[in-house]
Order: structure tokens, then C-alpha cells, then sequence
């Protein structure tokens, strides 16, 4: 029969499934048909907002620079690639799971690993965010009228992630890898039937938005020089989003099943493969079908609507113009897989976050919370702390793609920079170590791969820096060095804890005696326990307490006492004020004062009830007492728990509760003997 707790517990098996003993972890490890949805989900999603991101920046002066668009897509293809090639180096070289956190502090020091490791924390809070807020946008694209409960689908999404990752890590694999499958079908189906249609058709391919032109914003008309090029590099910077994620893989190596290294780099060199012809597939359709996106959508001339009614993705307007309008089969499919897929392109983060919060924790730069593994083996608080800041961050920004993506990809691009580099040295210093001349050949290749990814990624960061920062950047900006500091705060506490507790002579020293001290306020049956457990401590000195606050109660309590015929004196201290905590700890630190080796053991009896609301009405002078006493040098508070009915769970006529013998219930006439 279920008990009380059982029932407490209901909820959270209803939501999380059975707990998973811990010999079982080995199973929770993935085969790399799991790995790539699972980690690969967030840059295979990223085409569904990459290009559209670069076409808001070129719209900004009108149609006249959409030129350049082609010739970003290959600058950021080229870039993927080469990230892709680094990071391959990465989980062959560092495969503990610690990715740019791990390079940075074992070949940079502390202060790289922890700016390393604000930024990523940062970045995945902001990936679940962007990525389901991008999700919620093609799911109104499909369905227009959602949009003014655009906040709240986006809410509601990242709690049924949560949960859905609380329940294990096969569990989410399993969940997870049909919907990105289903979206790199449907993409690479969109992208063979389109450019088949733009062949072959005469019709050719034409989006909705294809026929509208766009006003240009004033301060970017007639642009030339340096001011394009800064324009340019800011489109390409936004373009950029299409890499996030990518590290996703060398934080999660631990996570992969056996060979961890080689399974994490061929899921790697699989995701940047598809992630790349992917974006260059939509980009192409969508410069093929001359689709428009603006930042503002009245800037569209043509779109009568735009004050009621959002723009359609990008992805939606190709959908359209491939299988033939927005009522069609093939447009509602693609809308369902990206839709699904952007919100699932969140489990990136929910995978890479709490391994490195992990990390972070067994290094004491995070609350040690986070290193423990919750009831299915995954590391449920972190993932609970991750959904929390990004529910803040979409309730703040309204779940609006075109504001969350301002801070995107500053984090990412920071690790990526200063991994590459880490990566550098950490070759130099293994060629250092060989003679071999095979090995240090293949160490040198590897080592110019990084070098290469670094100069990149460090260029493209100064990029991303300068040319975002005043539209809304400078907040990640800000939220890095206070991360920063907070894991250097936690670090000094940790430090200060540790040092504080290494063993000395003094900590093996006995007390030279042994004073109980009994808490007394009624003559009742938690009163006299307590009294026969401090008893049977056999302490040097006992004494009972009361505290006077009212003289006709204490003159009944010592009529009671003497009635009882206790033999224990009860000893009454004196309040003027009718306060309990302050004389309770004065007296115990004046025999503190009079022996300081002398050990103060202070026994409190406590009711356990069984409501919430029950504490209210008891246990508030314990309470108070405990928090002002456990602050007194050499003093053992001890508490003595009595059981109330209402804190045991059971039926009447089942016979006697845990407990009832001890209360002296068993003799009630509604309790019926056990055996």
C-alpha cells in the first residue's frame, strides 16, 4: 500500500519516470545515430535562421546590396568547415568532456578557462532561447492567429524540454532524433525539388515576397568604401549563427559510447557536412526565389498587412514557393520539422550545459550541486538552472528572434578563440615531448588546423564584437565578467572552506566535560523525552531550562515539575523582555565563558507534523533558537523530534502507526494492536 512519500513523490515519477540506480550508467551512453541529433541538433537548425539573419542586415539598404549574399554564405560555409576541423583535434586531444574550458585551463590558466567558461554558459542560455523562440516563429508562421500567445508557447516549450531531459539522457536521444531526422529530409527534399523546379520549370521559382520592394533605411543608401565593408561584415557576423553548437560535441565526448574520441570526431565531421550543404541549400533557394525578410516589416512596399500579420520565415516563404503555397502538404510538413527541430536544437544546450556546470563544480568554481546527478543519471540541476534563465530571458525579450539574436554568437566565438589557441600550445608542448618523426608530423598538421581555426575565429569575433555591440551585445558583454567574478568568488569560498578544515591538534582534543542543557516550556511528552535521551548521554552536568515570560506559567510549570516528581532541577532564567532566544544563549555562553574546553550539548524538542501550514502554528522558537545558537563556539545542538499524528499516514482501524507506541497510544480504544 503506498505510503505518504510514495504519493509525494507521484508527480515527479509521472514526469521524470522510475529513478536509475547507478550501476546503469554505462547504459545512458549514446551510439553516435543518437549523439547527432542530440548534440548536432543546434547548427543543423541554425539554416533555419542563418540566412534569414543575413538577409535582415542586406535589407536594411534596400535590394541593392543582396548581392553580397552568395558570397557570405561561402565565407560562412568555409568557416563551419574549418571549425568543424579544429574541434575534431580537440576531442582526440582532451576527451574528458571539458571541450574549450578543459584547453583553456591546462594551457592558458584559470583566467582563460573561466572567461571561457562565462561565455559558454552565457551562450547555451541563450541558445535555448534563440532556438525556441525561432521555433515559436515557424509555428505562427503556419498558423498566423498564435501570435499574440507567442510568449507563452515559447515558455511552454522549454519546460516540456526540461522535462523531457530529465528524464535521461537515452530517453531525450530517443525522443529527439526522429524530429531532426525528419528536418534534414525535409530540407534536402526542399532543396533537390527546388532547384529541379528553378531548372526545369518555366514558371521558375517565385516567392510570396518576391514581387515587394523594400524601402531602404536612410543612414545605409549609396554605401561605399569602408562603410560597406563594415556593412558586409555585419551581415556576415549575423550569418555566423549558423556555427553555434558546434562545441556542443567536444563538451559531450564523456557521453558517447566507446571509442568516445573517434565516435565524437565522425559525428562531428557528419554534422558539419550536413549543416553546411543545408545552409548553402536555402541560401541558394532563397536568392533563386528572391525572397524578402526585413527587419521592419512595413519597410516591405507591397505588404499590406504589416501591422497585423508577421512575416513569414525565410524557410516558410521557400517552403511555399517549392511545393506550391501555403496550403500545401509539403509547406506544412516543412513548417512542422523546423518548427520541431528549432525547439528540439535546444537540447544542445541542455546537454552541454549541465556537463559543464559539472565540470565547473568538481573544479569549485560552481555550487557543488551541480556535479550530482539526479534520479535518471543526468545532472537535473543544472538543467533546471538552464531553463530557468532562459524563460527569463525569453519573458524579457518578448521571444523575439530579431532582439535575442543581437547576443548570440559573442559567447560561442570567445571559446572558439580561445580553444584554437589553447590548442596551439598543447601541440607545441606534446612535440616537445616526442622524438617520433611521424608522430610530431601529424601533431604539426593538427596543430596548424587550430592555428587556422584560431586566426579565424578570433578575427570574425572582433567582427561580431564591433558591429553588434550597439544594437544589443553589449549585454553579453556585461554578463561575462559578472559570471567571471562569481565563479572566482565560489573558488575563494571553497579555498577558504577547505583550508579552514584541515585537520589540527586542537580538532582531536576531547572536551574536558560535557554540559547538556534541556529546553523546557511545558511539562509534556516531548519534554520528557528529550530529557531521558540527554540522560542517557551520560553528559558531566545536565540541566533544564525554562525561560520566564510569564510569571504565572512558569509558577504552573514548576508546580508540574515537582508533581511529576522530575529528577532533573529545573532551572529558571529570567526575561524582563519576554524574549526566549537571547537569555537561552547567554546562559549558554556563560558556561561557555567559565570553561572554554567545556562542551555545550543543547537538546531542543521539535514537533514533526505532517502540513505545511502545521509549522507555522509550531516550531517557530526552535527555529529561531537553532539559528542563533549554531553561531556559539562549542555547541552541539541536538533536536528531539516528536511525531504528530498528522505526520504519520495511516488509516484508522489499520492498527497502531509508527510512532503510537512511543506517543503511549497503544492502549486507545481506536487502535488495534500489530500481530
Amino acid at each position: 500500500m503506498p505510503t505518504l512519500s510514495d504519493l509525494g513523490h507521484l508527480p515527479k515519477r509521472l514526469v521524470l519516470g522510475r529513478a536509475v540506480p547507478s550501476d546503469r550508467l554505462g547504459e545512458s551512453l549514446l551510439p553516435k545515430r543518437y549523439a547527432l541529433p542530440i548534440f548536432a541538433s543546434d547548427p543543423l537548425s541554425s539554416v533555419a535562421y542563418a540566412t534569414q539573419e543575413i538577409l535582415i542586415v542586406l535589407t536594411l539598404a534596400g535590394t541593392a546590396v543582396l548581392y553580397l549574399a552568395p558570397w557570405l554564405a561561402v565565407g560562412v560555409v568555409l568557416l563551419l568547415g574549418t571549425v568543424v576541423l579544429s574541434y575534431r583535434q580537440v576531442v582526440h586531444a582532451y576527451p574528458s568532456g571539458g571541450g574549450d574550458y578543459e584547453v583553456a585551463m591546462k594551457n592558458h590558466g584559470q583566467f582563460a578557462a573561466l572567461v571561457v567558461a562565462s561565455a559558454l554558459l552565457v551562450d547555451y542560455v541563450l541558445t535555448v532561447a534563440v532556438s525556441v523562440s525561432a521555433g515559436t516563429d515557424n509555428i505562427i508562421s503556419a498558423f498566423p492567429s498564435l501570435d499574440e500567445h507567442r510568449v507563452l508557447i515559447a515558455v511552454g516549450l522549454v519546460a516540456l524540454l526540461a522535462a523531457a531531459n530529465l528524464r535521461g539522457l537515452r530517453e531525450s536521444g530517443k525522443a529527439f532524433a526522429a524530429p531532426t531526422y525528419l528536418f534534414i529530409t525535409g530540407i534536402g527534399i526542399m532543396i533537390v525539388t527546388g532547384l529541379i523546379r528553378w531548372w526545369f520549370s518555366d514558371e521558375g521559382l517565385v516567392s510570396e515576397t518576391a514581387g515587394y520592394s523594400i524601402t531602404p533605411e536612410p543612414e545605409h543608401t549609396n554605401m561605399a568604401g569602408l562603410a560597406l565593408l563594415f556593412f558586409a561584415l555585419r551581415a556576415f557576423a549575423s550569418g555566423c549563427t549558423a556555427l553555434t553548437g558546434v562545441e556542443a560535441i567536444a563538451n559531450g565526448v564523456p557521453a558517447f559510447k566507446p571509442p568516445k574520441s573517434r565516435n565524437a570526431a565522425t559525428t562531428l565531421a557528419l554534422m558539419g557536412g550536413v549543416a553546411a550543404s543545408m545552409f548553402a541549400g536555402v541560401t541558394a533557394l532563397a536568392l533563386l526565389s528572391d525572397v524578402k525578410y526585413v527587419e521592419h516589416p512595413c519597410d516591405l512596399e507591397g505588404f499590406a498587412n504589416c501591422g497585423t500579420e508577421p512575416q513569414r520565415t525565410v524557410i516558410a516563404q521557400i517552403a511555399a514557393a517549392v511545393f506550391g503555397g501555403d496550403t500545401s502538404i509539403g509547406f506544412f510538413g516543412i513548417q512542422a520539422a523546423t518548427a520541431l527541430v528549432l525547439i528540439l536544437a535546444a537540447n544542445t544546450a541542455f546537454n552541454g550545459f549541465p556537463l559543464l556546470g559539472s565540470v565547473l563544480a568538481q573544479d569549485r568554481f560552481m555550487p557543488r550541486q551541480l556535479h550530482t546527478r539526479g534520479d535518471k543519471l543526468v545532472f537535473s540541476n543544472g538543467i533546471l538552472l538552464l531553463a530557468g534563465f532562459a524563460i527569463l530571458l525569453i519573458v524579457a525579450f518578448d521571444a523575439d528572434v530579431s532582439r535575442l539574436i543581437q547576443l548570440y554568437i559573442i559567447g560561442v566565438f570567445t571559446s572558439f578563440s580561445i580553444g584554437q589557441w589553447g590548442m596551439v600550445r598543447h601541440w607545441n608542448r606534446e612535440m616537445r615531448a616526442t622524438s617520433d618523426v611521424a608522430v610530431r608530423r601529424g601533431m604539426r598538421r593538427s596543430q596548424i588546423i587550430n592555428t587556422v581555426g584560431g586566426t579565424l575565429t578570433t578575427t570574425v569575433l572582433v567582427i561580431i564584437v564591433v558591429t553588434k555591440f550597439t544594437h544589443g551585445a553589449w549585454l553579453v558583454l556585461v554578463a561575462m565578467p559578472i559570471l567571471f567574478v562569481l565563479m572566482r568568488s565560489i573558488n575563494k569560498h571553497y579555498s577558504h572552506v577547505s583550508d579552514q578544515l584541515v585537520p589540527d591538534s586542537d580538532s582531536r582534543m576531547l572536551p574536558s566535560k560535557v554540559h547538556a542543557v534541556v529546553l523546557v516550556s511545558k511539562v509534556h511528552k516531548p519534554t520528557l523525552r528529550a530529557l531521558a535521551f540527554a540522560r542517557a548521554t551520560r553528559p558531566d552536568a545536565l540541566t533544564a531550562l525554562t525561560v520566564n515570560v510569564d510569571d504565572a506559567e512558569t509558577r504552573q510549570l514548576q508546580l508540574d515539575w515537582d508533581k511529576f516528581d522530575i529528577p532533573v532541577p529545573l532551572t529558571v532564567v529570567e526575561s524582563p523582555y519576554r524574549e526566549i532566544t537571547r537569555p537561552v544563549v547567554d546562559f549558554v555562553k556563560n558556561i561557555r565563558r567559565g570553561s572554554p574546553r567545556e562542551l555545550v550539548v543543547v537538546f531542543v524538542p521539535q514537533y514533526v507534523v505532517g502540513h505545511w501550514w502545521e509549522n507555522v502554528l509550531h516550531n517557530q522558537s526552535a527555529l529561531r533558537l537553532r539559528a542563533r545558537l549554531q553561531f556559539q563556539p562549542g555547541v552541539m545542538i541536538t533536536t528531539v523530534p516528536w511525531q504528530l499524528e498528522s505526520s504519520v499516514g495511516r488509516d484508522v482501524g489499520d492498527g497502531p502507526a509508527p510512532g503510537d507506541l512511543r506517543r503511549g497510544m497503544t492502549d486507545d480504544a481506536d487502535v488495534t494492536p500489530y500481530g
